[in-house]
């Protein structure tokens, strides 16, 4: 199987910055596209950043320029750079790759992370 776990979330104030990583392992063969989502009390989970494989990445409107997603296909890991933090930035940011695993590389599957807590303060 394959498991996601991701790290870096916490408490910061409005202005100042986290990373989040995300390392994949497990019976990989290759990851597609990773990406961020974050899911704020009450509401559903939307997307905040992919970047595929290649490195090709897009942003939410509400992040762009702000946020900057990376990755390092070596250590099957996606990363989250978060500057510039607003209190609207809070919320439970859960990280997503797209995996073919040894075995069955005729397609690819959706993981998610357990999520990482980011709550800032105004």
């Amino acid at each position: 199987q394959v498991q996601l776990v991701e790290s870096g979330g916490g408490l910061v104030q409005a202005g100042g910055s986290l990373r989040l990583s995300c390392a994949a392992s497990g019976s990989i063969f290759s990851i597609k596209n990773m990406a961020w989502y974050r899911q704020a009390p009450g509401k559903q989970r939307d997307l905040v950043a992919r970047i595929s494989s290649d490195g090709s990445t897009n942003y939410a409107d509400s992040v762009k320029g702000r946020f900057t997603i990376s990755r390092d296909n070596a250590k099957n890991t996606v990363y989250l750079q978060m500057d510039s933090l607003i209190p609207e930035d809070t919320a439970v940011y859960y990280c997503n790759a797209e995996v073919v695993r040894i075995g069955a590389e005729y397609t690819a599957f959706s993981y998610w992370g357990q999520g990482t807590q980011v709550t800032v303060s105004k």
